[in-house]
């Protein structure tokens, strides 16, 4: 398993790449509306999907954050739920992850 000072830099690189793209998706998604209402219809459509990556990435960008938080208190490797230890497989896995497997919803 990566020792938490990697996981911490693989993490903040993460942050800043989902940061950075959020950022291009509202801008994105800023942009007035072409005039044309057949292209507007597809501008609409092309909205809705970037309103999903932006809603993904944003959960993502706050799980990244919790997980930072927690290897700073030290209780990154403990169940957010049940403070059993979570899995190094399940950590290299999903290193943001805030649950061992047996409390995964």
């Amino acid at each position: 398993m990566a020792s938490l000072d990697e996981t911490r830099a693989d993490l903040e690189q993460r942050l800043a790449k989902l940061t950075a793209r959020q950022a291009k998706i509202q801008g994105h998604l800023q942009q007035p509306g072409n005039p044309d209402w057949q292209e507007r219809a597809t501008e609409t459509e092309n909205d809705e999907v970037y309103e999903r990556l932006e809603e993904s990435e944003l959960k993502e960008i706050e799980e990244i954050r919790t997980a930072l938080r927690r290897i700073e208190a030290g209780t990154y490797a403990d169940c957010a739920r049940c403070a059993e230890p979570i899995g190094e497989a399940r950590l290299a896995a999903l290193p943001y992850t805030s649950r061992c497997i047996a409390c995964t919803d």
